[in-house]
């Protein structure tokens, strides 16, 4: 899922991809990958500092799925009825799996190659003609991929789709040193809570009307293991519809209200109901998401930073355990061409150069002019004139004109004035007849 920004008269939200987000992604492979066979070897962009993909294969198929914040791309080669065709070497005969994490910025796109887009990282053709490619996209580069990888052992179960072991899993480890924190800070924590981000955190707090900063531990205990309503049927996961304050509707997942751990559980199926919208970045369209937003960016809400550094938007009483001296982050006016974020350390060196230089070039303009004295901007005197003469002569000129101005002092007692011009030459014939007289 791409960085959301979503903007109206009011707001503007970056939403970096989440459990949701991840889960449209693998939808959206599975999707536009359907019937499409693909080959050659997978690419990587020049920049990466992600591993290769080993894979090579005149025919194979793409699936996708997705855990909390990870998705996994599975490379099946197509194997052909013709015995004839065996598998050339180099060429792989058993599937791959590459999982995914995206970072700040990363999805996937399919597109054709004249559409490839700028930060397309990892890139897998099509047999087809024109060929199409499905890449991973990544602006700023934190997100990673890992050929034959699995899901990483230190997450937790899924919130969305592992939800039975999600909820065992955190009530029979209360006693964790990771309950100690602020529940705002603990719900980021992925060991527990494999799929919540910054956004689904103020949602989730906020519907329950947890103030962030009170220890995790107060809040969870009491919760059981298991969670059936009061007719022992087990979460469904019901949608249905409610209004807006605006009187447009929303969906939203029915449940027994009160219980953190199922509402994060059910917020994220309300992401994913709403139909992904909003997840190809060139038909961007966010109305559904930011018409669903009750508190992340909302105006009326307040913000401050946590202890990490990261803001936690909410209502009313941050809670005894907000950090000394929180302030709200600055808000950052939206430039009117956004960085790409992908700049290099000898990008930055140059340029900081450049600009030092700027400076200081500046600043030596800014003393000549200071110096200058006003006199010298008239029209310069004939004293002036003869200064600047003088100057630019030689030795060997100022030596000879020394030595006329003996010869003359010696003639003629009287003092002499040098001036430039024709007026200086002739006031030397005259003083050279007198002395001839």
């Amino acid at each position: 899922m791409p960085l959301y920004s979503l903007q109206n008269s009011s707001i503007c939200v970056n939403k970096m991809p989440e459990g949701p987000e991840l889960h449209l992604a693998s939808l959206y492979v599975n999707a536009m990958c359907a019937g499409v066979v693909f080959t050659g070897p997978v690419t990587k962009s020049e920049v990466s500092k992600s591993p290769d993909v080993p894979f090579t294969c005149e025919a194979y198929r793409i699936s996708a799925t997705s855990r909390g914040k990870e998705v996994k791309l599975t490379l099946t080669p197509m194997k052909s009825d013709d015995s004839k065709n065996r598998v050339k070497p180099g060429q792989a005969d058993q599937p791959m799996e590459i999982v995914f994490r995206f970072g700040m910025s990363g999805y996937f796109r399919f597109a054709t190659e004249d559409e490839l887009p700028k930060h397309a990282h990892l890139r897998f053709h099509s047999k087809e003609k024109p060929c199409r490619v499905l890449s991973f996209v990544d602006t700023r580069r934190f997100g990673s991929w890992q050929p034959n990888g699995t899901w990483q052992p230190d997450r937790g179960p899924c919130i969305m789709f592992e939800y039975e072991s999600f909820r065992e899993k955190i009530v029979s480890h209360l006693s964790d040193r990771a309950f100690d924190r602020p529940i705002c800070e603990a719900l980021l924590n992925q060991k527990y809570f494999n799929g919540i981000g910054n956004y689904l955190r103020a949602e989730i707090l906020f519907r329950l009307n947890i103030p962030p900063f009170v220890p995790a531990r107060t809040i969870l205990e009491g919760l059981k293991s298991e969670d059936v309503f009061e007719n022992k049927k087990a979460v469904n996961n019901e949608i249905i519809d409610t209004k807006t304050s605006d009187g447009s509707k929303q969906k939203q997942v029915e449940g027994e209200p009160g219980d953190l751990l199922r509402l994060c559980h059910t917020v994220p199926l309300e992401v994913v109901n709403l139909g992904g919208k909003g997840y190809d970045p060139q038909k961007a369209d966010y109305s559904d998401f930011r018409a669903w937003l009750q508190c992340y960016f909302v105006d009326g809400m307040q913000s401050i930073r946590d202890h990490n550094g990261r803001t936690m938007w909410f209502k009313g009483d941050p809670g005894p355990m907000r950090p000394k001296d929180s302030k709200a982050p600055k808000a950052k006016k939206r430039a009117e061409k956004e960085d790409d974020h992908d700049y290099t350390e000898k990008k930055k060196a140059v340029r900081s150069r450049s600009v030092n230089a700027s400076k200081k070039k500046n600043a030596i303009k800014r003393e000549t002019v200071t110096n200058t004295p006003k006199k010298e901007k008239d029209a310069p005197s004939n004293e002036t004139v003869s200064k600047r003469r003088r100057e630019v002569n030689t030795p060997q000129q100022e030596r000879g004109e020394t030595a006329r101005r003996k010869k003359n002092s010696s003639a003629e007692p009287t003092t002499v004035v040098l001036v430039a011009g024709p007026q200086r030459r002739s006031e030397r014939v005259t003083r050279q007849n007198s002395t001839h007289k």
